[in-house]
């Protein structure tokens, strides 16, 4: 009879432990999840607020356009973005980091839902890189091209045309600046998808 009662409390101790711990785990895996949820808001934030720059800084290159007249209205020189190539693949460059984004936005809010999907953010973790790579090479193109705009270069007996085409210049250097914007709210979604990786494997 004694070795009844032994085991019978033997049985009702390990059980109150196991009920003890229970809740323990159960939290440990709620917290990840809760981050992760975070994360994928500030996910969502990060690319509307990469769209709208993109979607500026290719409208306002777009639509950059002056005519300056010489001689007393005889000449007659208009500058526009088509007439430089980079600045027309800047304007192209923008347009698809733009639309790119709208549809990523669909995925966001996937990781939002669903925090442990793990193909949907690799595929937002690949294509951001990639989407990345496209706006750091037209920004940074464009801001060569705006560059000898302003200043010129002596060496290769090139003009700065600023003084003369100044509205131009001044809508083309906040195109540039308004993409770099772009470019760095780009970097930190890739930087927040591997910190995602990160917590995963932890």
């Amino acid at each position: 009879m004694m070795k009844s009662d032994d085991n019978a409390s033997i049985d009702v101790e390990s059980s109150a432990e196991s009920k003890g711990k229970a809740p323990l785990i159960g939290n440990g895996k709620e917290k990840p999840n809760k981050l992760k949820k975070i994360m994928g808001v500030v996910d969502f934030v990060l690319r509307l607020a990469a769209i709208i720059a993109a979607l500026a800084a290719a409208a306002t290159m777009g639509t950059s356009d002056e005519t300056a007249t010489f001689f007393t209205q005889v000449f007659r020189i208009e500058a526009s973005y088509d007439d430089v190539p980079t600045f027309t693949f800047f304007v192209i460059a923008m347009s698809i980091v733009a639309g790119y984004l709208v549809l990523s936005l669909m995925f966001s809010v996937i990781t939002i839902i669903r925090p442990n999907f793990a193909i949907a953010r690799i595929l937002l973790f690949i294509f951001d890189i990639v989407v990345l790579a496209l706006a750091a090479a037209s920004a940074a193109a464009a801001a060569a091209i705006v560059y000898l705009a302003h200043n010129g270069n002596r060496s290769t007996n090139w003009q700065a045309i600023c003084q003369q085409f100044g509205h131009f210049c001044q809508k083309v250097s906040g195109a540039v600046v308004t993409s770099f914007v772009a470019v760095v709210l780009l970097m930190l979604l890739v930087l927040l998808s591997g910190f995602n990786f990160i917590l995963k494997k932890k």
